[in-house]
């Protein structure tokens, strides 16, 4: 865009997109200030958005460039580097720190985890396998009323990869992200120091389902991850 929309606006197409996030753009002299909304509410931090907002940019209007600078107003400096098909995201680390769940989570949960961590947003509980993962079935309706930062990321050692997780946000209007950049923010230093790797291999166990490569380089961590052009078309505002 060429300037912000009135704050209510961007919402109001969020919640008609009703897609995990849908990020707006406004290009500030050589960088792109972005935000993102949920169909509920404004969020901090959104990888799968800001890779869409990469790969529109890289193929569409900035087709000479291999690195694309972003600003956010809540989370400060982010940037895409384009390597052949893979985009790499340049994030912020997260923080973990160890946490208690209440007990009326774990029940909405549906299952208690090993460990548990809070982090910048969320929560992140630690499972012994993959399995424990995908058959995980939580009570959605019941999260919902559960007052939390953002939401849940849950992970178990990969059967194929060095880790897999989900992530579950209905208190933020998502029920279950197909893929979360921001989540690997926290879920990368987490399994780096458990496995004793910078580069992690990663998925994303989701109905979708979704494949990262993850680098942790300290105080950031790149993510990538390969996009496809799915829609072109236009709204009416």
């Amino acid at each position: 865009m060429d300037e912000w929309l009135d704050e209510s606006k961007m919402q109001a197409i969020a919640a008609e997109n009703n897609l995990s996030e849908t990020a707006f753009l406004v290009k500030e002299e050589e960088q792109y200030l972005i935000r993102w909304f949920t169909p509920v509410c404004e969020v901090d931090l959104c990888g799968h958005a800001t890779l869409a907002s990469g790969f529109v940019l890289f193929n569409f209007y900035e087709k000479q460039k291999k690195r694309i600078d972003f600003f956010s107003p809540r989370t400060g400096k982010l940037s895409i580097e384009k390597q052949g098909e893979i985009l790499f995201l340049d994030f912020p680390a997260d923080n973990l720190k160890p946490s208690d769940i209440s007990k009326e989570k774990l029940n909405a949960l549906g299952r208690t985890p090993i460990l548990c961590y809070h982090g910048r947003e969320d929560y992140l509980m630690l499972f012994e396998t993959q399995k424990d993962i995908e058959e995980l079935s939580p009570d959605f309706s019941m999260l919902a009323k559960l007052e939390t930062k953002r939401g849940y990321i849950v992970t178990a050692p990969g059967d194929e990869c060095d880790f897999v997780s989900r992530f579950f946000a209905p208190y933020a209007g998502i029920k279950e992200d197909p893929v979360t950049g921001s989540a690997h923010t926290t879920l990368t230093p987490f399994w780096s120091e458990r496995l004793g790797k910078k580069e992690l291999s990663a998925q994303q166990l989701s109905k979708r389902g979704g494949y990262l490569k993850c680098i942790n380089e300290g105080d950031r961590i790149k993510i990538g991850g390969k996009a496809q052009l799915y829609l072109v078309g236009e709204i009416y505002i």
